[in-house]
């Protein structure tokens, strides 16, 4: 009996829990029926606007206990709970009430409603295929069957069999479609909307007139403007065969009022449109500086150094100093090493130096005694050769080297077509994060003067405008008086020295205190070559020699032309007393009260605004290099040889007005590392640790999109990789004016700068 029993009460609990197996799987069923019956509510969020709080409540508080109370009373195996016959019941109409209410909710909002719902399935069941109908239901009735059938109640996994088949089903009913448009989809967040929007594939005349557009600079050499190239282009797009394609972003009308920013947008949404969302270049980049002690670095690289008393050698040294003074970034200046045999050849005096250190001793105490603080900055050395056909010192080797990468953060490069000439190393957009160059030298001028002159300043543009675009984010021109290059605006970031502005306030005391201050005339200083003005100013002495028979000048300055142009004056009887070059601080020519600089050939003169500084007047010519000084009271200016005349006797007659506040700070250092910050966007840059270079100039509403192609930057990056291979062969090397054996430089260097051999740092291999 007792082993009976035992039988019974066995075969009592199996037949309880087959019950519980079958109760739960009819729990399940009417779940998933439950949840069928208010399709609305699987694309919406969970929690419904407008649904009554009460609802909601009631679904909290009486159906999820009674569903974990099924649940707990299946595993247990004890069905059906409570009495004998009794069975659980929900009471669901809190569930019809929240299907109403989101129901109704749906129908308002149009695109989420429940009508809405319908009626697109509808739509989409009308376009399936006939078999795949039948096939579809015949998957629900095997699904309903698998549900009520004991056997197959314990299937698991059904549910993601046949929803995967679905969807199999769901891609073989796609219509093949031949695709005449592009659809792309716009997010919105602040809507949490998504729309398609149809993209025509481009045509003829707007790849036509992108092809232009991008062609510019190549254009450019052969003679054609640029404002004959965008109208080029302008007509060309409006020959496209394509509606305005931002009439739905009309909240921005502006994008469709500049044809370059719509060409732009339209390239850009097209190549969006075909899955381009490549964000690095062409070529992969190496990993680039990271800030990591919140504080910046700055490389000045220059092609000059004192005591070579040049532009490009003083205005770098303050620009270094300068900018060393905030606290939120590390300045490095970076100047070029010559060996001591030609050093005697450009340094002034027989100045030479035996050593690096020598020379940078020197420079920080000429600089030491022109500021009123300490200036903080390091500066580094790397090889150069002097080149007496072209007066100016060229690069031996790659000088981005001598920047350590961990401080490769932006860089400055003064005269970066001159700097990148003959460049055969790392690309410099490569190793930094934002490149500035800044144009000191209106080289074309210069090279126009010598013989074939209209033959190499055309080649000569076309160098300078394919290594500023490849080597520089943004470009900086002192005037209007150099070419136009890419990515370049015109902005004077050059100041004075403090001592200038200084010697201008002692002498504007003096003369308030009814002292004479000016016991001198007419001086010029300069360069004694011919391009700096001394052809111009002999010129016109010698034509009006008997208008200004009274008139002297004194002219300062060292050079390759001081026999040549000393000989000319004397050959023509005029009245010009050549001195030696001197410091334009010098106490000697304090006493001056006219500085006459009639050079065309300057892109900013330095001495020019010294002498303005210092309470002078200054007599130039009318010309896009003096366009900074025309503010000036004291700026006399001429446009004509008779004019010159005319500003002579009137300088001579009168007295210079003392400067204002105002005129005196737009001359100094600090208003100009003030412009250079705002136009090279620099300050943008250094206060945002986060920033992208900002490539093409100025930032425009375009740029603000992510949907911008890189055609640019391919575009760059090919150029580069261009004159890379170019520099790289000694033949072309030579062609084109290089100094012999500056692709590297040579063993003197490397023992005057403790540098390997470059043999070791870049060794071949093989035979």
């Amino acid at each position: 009996m007792a082993r009976g029993a035992t039988l019974g009460d066995r075969r009592l609990a199996t037949h309880a829990r087959a019950g519980g197996i079958v109760a739960r799987a009819r729990a399940d069923r009417e779940l998933e029926q439950l949840l069928a019956s208010a399709p609305a509510l699987a694309p919406r969020p969970p929690v419904v606007a407008g649904a009554p709080i009460a609802e909601v409540e009631f679904v909290r508080r009486r159906i999820q206990p009674k569903i974990q109370e099924l649940q707990r009373q299946a595993a247990l195996g004890g069905w059906p709970p409570g009495p004998a016959g009794a069975s659980l019941r929900i009471d669901l109409s809190g569930i019809t009430a929240i299907r109403n209410a989101v129901v109704a909710e749906g129908e308002g909002n149009g695109r989420w409603g429940i009508a809405r719902w319908k009626a697109d399935r509808a739509e989409e069941e009308a376009k399936e295929w006939e078999v795949v109908r039948m096939i579809r239901s015949g998957l629900k009735e095997f699904e309903r069957r698998s549900l009520s059938s004991d056997m197959l109640a314990g299937f698991r996994g059904r549910s993601d069999f046949v929803e995967k088949f679905k969807l199999s089903l769901k891609s073989l009913n796609k219509e093949d479609k031949e695709f005449k448009v592009l659809q792309c989809v716009f997010y919105f967040p602040e809507r949490s909307v998504e729309f398609l929007q149809e993209v025509p594939p481009l045509d003829l005349p707007e790849i036509l007139a992108y092809l232009v557009r991008q062609s510019g600079p190549f254009l450019d050499q052969l003679g054609i403007r640029r404002d004959l190239c965008d109208k080029l282009v302008d007509m060309l797009y409006s020959k496209r065969n394509v509606r305005p394609m931002y009439d739905s972003l009309s909240a921005d009308k502006s994008l469709s009022e500049n044809l370059t920013d719509e060409l732009d947008l339209r390239i850009a949404r097209v190549l969006e449109c075909t899955g381009y969302h490549r964000e690095e270049g062409f070529w992969n980049e190496p990993a680039k500086y990271k800030i990591s002690d919140n504080r910046r670095h700055i490389a000045i690289v220059t092609t000059a150094s004192l005591p070579w008393m040049t532009g490009t050698s003083i205005n770098p040294l303050f620009r270094a100093a300068y900018l060393a003074r905030s606290a939120k970034q590390k300045v490095t200046l970076v100047v070029p090493w010559l060996s001591k045999p030609e050093q005697e050849l450009v340094y002034p005096n027989n100045i030479t130096f035996n050593s690096p250190e020598e020379q940078e001793t020197y420079i920080r105490n000429w600089l030491q005694e022109r500021l009123g603080f300490e200036a903080n900055f390091k500066i580094s050395f790397y090889p150069g050769k002097f080149s007496k056909e072209r007066r100016s010192i060229i690069p031996a080797g790659d000088t981005s080297q001598f920047i350590p990468s961990k401080e490769a953060d932006i860089a400055i490069l003064e005269e970066p077509e001159h700097l990148n000439w003959y460049h055969h190393g790392k690309r410099w957009t490569d190793k930094f994060n934002h490149v500035i160059g800044v144009v000191h030298t209106n080289y074309l001028e210069y090279i126009k003067r010598e013989k074939n002159g209209a033959l190499q300043a055309f080649l000569v543009k076309h160098i300078n405008n394919w290594v500023t675009r490849a080597y520089c984010h943004k470009v900086l021109r002192l005037s209007a008086a150099t070419q136009d290059l890419p990515r370049s605006v015109v902005c004077n970031v050059h100041g004075v020295n403090p001592k200038f502005l200084n010697i201008g306030e002692k002498i504007a005391a003096e003369r308030k205190c009814g002292q004479k201050a000016f016991s001198k005339g007419a001086y010029f200083l300069g360069k004694m070559v011919w391009a700096k003005g001394y052809r111009e100013l002999i010129d016109l002495l010698s034509k009006h020699k008997n208008d200004l028979v009274d008139f002297k000048l004194d002219a300062y300055g060292n050079g390759e032309d001081s026999e040549a142009v000393q000989a000319t004056a004397r050959k023509l009887d005029l009245s010009i007393n050549f001195f030696k070059g001197r410091d334009h601080a010098d106490d000697s020519l304090h006493g001056y009260k006219v500085f006459v600089n009639p050079s065309i050939s300057d892109v900013l003169c330095t001495a020019t605004a010294e002498a303005l500084a210092m309470g002078k007047f200054v007599i130039c010519a009318d010309h896009p290099s003096n366009e900074f000084f025309k503010s000036f009271p004291n700026c006399l200016t001429y446009k004509t040889s008779e004019e010159f005349v005319v500003r002579i006797k009137e300088a001579m007659a009168g007295e210079p007005q003392p400067l204002t506040p105002e005129q005196r700070y737009s001359l100094s250092w600090d208003a100009a590392t003030e412009r250079f910050m705002e136009y090279s966007e620099l300050d943008k840059v250094l206060n945002d640790n986060n920033a992208q270079p900002v490539r093409g100039g100025k930032l425009n509403k375009v740029q603000k999109m992510p949907l911008l192609s890189k055609l640019s930057g391919v575009v760059d990056g090919g150029l580069a990789f261009a004159h890379h291979c170019l520099t790289g062969n000694e033949i072309l090397r030579l062609a084109t004016g290089a100094i012999p054996g500056t692709r590297d430089y040579d063993k003197q260097q490397c023992m005057d700068l403790n540098l390997l051999p470059p043999q070791v740092q870049h060794p071949v291999y093989g035979w």
